[in-house]
């Protein structure tokens, strides 16, 4: 059986635009195929513990930012603690992504990391649907047809059922509760260091070492 990471992930969070591209190329070094799904924090955080942003106590948001501005000049990457449409929601751009998903996981990847680009990056509206044509375009997808078929009952229908797995998991697999883990390969001796790449990525049951593929880094989006 090879190697399979299951990815929650969100465009709104920052961990996961400063974790996506490193992510993917340390599954690609061990071989590991992504099964990206992305999800809804909004209705993961409630019952999980964990406050959006706004409810959050001002000295955490404080904490927030200083840690945000750590991170970015550790990695060196463009970045705005503060985008200017910081208040778009995901599930635009989560329904693009798994309209991408079916023109083949690669170039959904890929334009996941236009869309965490464009937000965090760029100062661009992920909630717009130009601009996310315009980050489809950019790998090189069919900005026309994703658009259609984005406004699919069924991808509406799978972008809640992978909320859903994620917030009530079967014998607490997924586990997901915030939006940083680490993910850990095969027998647990290739990490991402640092900032994470997601709400959770591990691997499927069964694969050597999957007991130990999750360990929480104690942080939220």
């Amino acid at each position: 059986m090879g190697k399979v990471v299951t990815y929650y992930m969100t465009v709104v969070s920052p961990w996961t635009y400063f974790g996506h591209d490193r992510f993917v190329a340390l599954c690609a070094k061990h071989d590991a195929t992504i099964e990206m799904k992305p999800v809804d924090l909004g209705r993961i955080f409630p019952v999980s513990g964990g406050l959006p942003l706004k409810q959050r106590a001002p000295q955490r948001q404080a904490y927030r930012l200083v840690e945000l501005a750590r991170w970015k000049a550790l990695l060196d990457m463009p970045f705005n603690a503060q985008p200017k449409f910081g208040g778009s929601g995901p599930e635009l751009s989560a329904r693009w992504i798994l309209a991408a998903q079916e023109h083949g996981m690669r170039g959904a990847i890929d334009f996941a990391g236009a869309v965490m680009r464009a937000r965090w990056a760029e100062e661009r509206d992920v909630a717009a649907a130009d601009t996310l044509a315009a980050c489809a375009t950019e790998v090189g997808l069919s900005a026309a047809a994703i658009a259609t078929r984005a406004e699919a009952p069924e991808i509406a229908a799978r972008y809640a059922a992978a909320t859903q797995e994620a917030i009530d998991p079967a014998g607490l697999r997924h586990a997901v509760v915030c939006a940083r883990w680490r993910a850990v390969l095969g027998t647990g001796q290739a990490r991402l260091p640092g900032p994470q790449t997601g709400t959770i990525a591990r691997f499927a049951p069964g694969l050597p070492g999957a007991a130990s593929t999750r360990e929480r880094h104690g942080r939220a989006g």
